[in-house]
């Protein structure tokens, strides 16, 4: 089996979506979650967030890591946060195990150079929702590849798992720019909105 090839890969399917380097805090409940979190958290290996949508459950997840247990309890329930690290596709899914579980093929990008270009818009749509939104320059900029900024927006989910989907990250800034500027025309039409509604529908000067 190929090095990117990982067989009994634990998997959690659940209604939402997360993309590499998103902290994602999760409380654990259920017996089989319970046993594949501390099973995870004894071997320090990471799990699989994958979707489980209207349409049934998605190909393409995301690796997670246990960045740390916030909260333990008697019954064993555990406050857990965890980062997304790489994206996978679920080749083959297993039921031998006391938790879901699959074959999973850890998915790398195209090789094609970032187009500068490309990547500057985005990072330009990006900070411009930011600010409008926060009233605050986001820090660190220049670094932030597609993922990097779409993980501190909540976008819908069909948004994010597009994102997860595509494998070139010139696809991705390409899709995250037209997502940001989406946003920040929503910003525009509420705070307009509300403009009208505290004026009572009149324009005031």
């Amino acid at each position: 089996m190929a090095d990117d090839v990982i067989p009994e890969f634990p998997l959690f399917p659940l209604g939402l979506v997360a993309l590499p380097g998103e902290l994602v805090p999760l409380h654990i409940f259920e017996e089989r979650y319970k046993t594949m979190m501390g099973e995870c958290l004894e071997s320090e290996t990471e799990f699989g967030i994958v979707w489980m949508s209207d349409d049934g459950l998605r190909d393409v997840g995301c690796a997670c890591a246990i960045e740390q247990v916030l909260e333990r309890m008697e019954d064993g329930r555990m406050n857990l946060l965890t980062r997304g690290t790489r994206p996978f596709r679920v080749v083959e899914r297993q039921g031998h195990l006391a938790y879901p579980a699959g074959i999973v093929e850890f998915l790398g990008d195209e090789v094609d150079p970032v187009d500068e270009e490309v990547a500057a818009t985005a990072r330009a749509a990006y900070a411009d929702l930011v600010k409008r939104a926060t009233d605050r320059d986001p820090e660190d900029l220049e670094q932030m590849g597609a993922y990097d900024m779409a993980a501190t927006v909540d976008f819908g989910l069909d948004a994010k798992q597009g994102l997860l989907d595509l494998r070139s990250e010139n696809a991705r800034l390409a899709l995250v720019t037209r997502l940001f500027r989406a946003a920040t025309k929503r910003l525009d039409f509420v705070d307009r909105a509300q403009a009208r509604a505290r004026s009572n529908g009149k324009v005031r000067f």
